[in-house]
């Protein structure tokens, strides 16, 4: 396996915990680093994760964390060795959802942040099972520890998102796109297209999970990303 450092970049509202088997599995063989994400827009995130990056890394972003992995993709693409994006779009935020934010940023903001965050995650979005209402006592208890500050600014963030399609569609980097089978937010389909879309990509579907594929298959997606890592170049 490369010696390259990994970079873990968390989804919205996510930290290191997100990634806790992929950051064990990958440890022994490689640096290993997750950066929280910090700005008001994914520009001002990508930024701060540079600033601290190694001369040249791997990627791995979930979400919002993969929404900045593309950004630094289009800025420094000689400095990525591979990249892997789970539960993403490239695509802007629709006006219809944009619209909802600035509401749950305000009840966000007055106590009731565990109630907007499972608006934004839903149980449609995630795998049904048993496991399901682990993952969300896992989502809220990072919600907590992140903040409603970080609430908003990682909301508005995604609020004015760019458009990525034309920046993957030109890069030479080799890619994987990781997907729940029933992730609602950005649903598998969405990630056939940009592995259909980006020159060197992957699509790998994880099944028996949703949004929050690396806490409800923390396994499968482990395998999933060490089977691309090795797979002949």
């Amino acid at each position: 396996m490369s010696s390259v450092p990994l970079i873990f970049l968390p989804g919205f509202m996510c930290d290191a915990r997100l990634f806790w088997h992929q950051i064990i599995a990958f440890s022994a063989d490689r640096a290993v680093i997750t950066v929280p994400l910090h700005g008001t827009t994914i520009e001002e995130m990508a930024s701060a994760v540079l600033a601290v990056a190694p001369p040249r890394f791997a990627l791995i972003g979930h979400w919002l964390g993969g929404l900045v992995a593309m950004e630094i993709l289009r800025r420094v693409p000689e400095r990525v060795s591979e990249i892997a994006l789970l539960n993403v779009s490239p695509l802007a935020e629709p006006p219809a959802v944009a619209a909802q934010r600035e509401p749950r940023i305000i009840r966000a903001r007055t106590g009731r942040l565990d109630e907007v965050m499972l608006e934004e995650v839903p149980e449609t979005a995630l795998a049904p099972g048993a496991g399901r209402p682990e993952v969300q006592a896992m989502l809220l208890e990072m919600a907590d520890a992140l903040g409603p500050e970080t609430f908003t600014q990682q909301s508005r963030a995604l609020m004015r998102r760019p458009d990525q399609q034309r920046a993957l569609r030109a890069t030479r980097v080799r890619a994987v796109l990781i997907c729940g089978e029933y992730d609602t937010i950005c649903p598998p389909r969405r990630h056939e297209i940009l592995a259909e879309l980006m020159p060197q990509a992957e699509f790998r579907l994880i099944l028996g999970a949703g949004h929050l594929c690396p806490l409800e298959q923390p396994v499968k997606v482990s395998r999933a990303l060490r089977d691309w890592f090795e797979a002949p170049r």
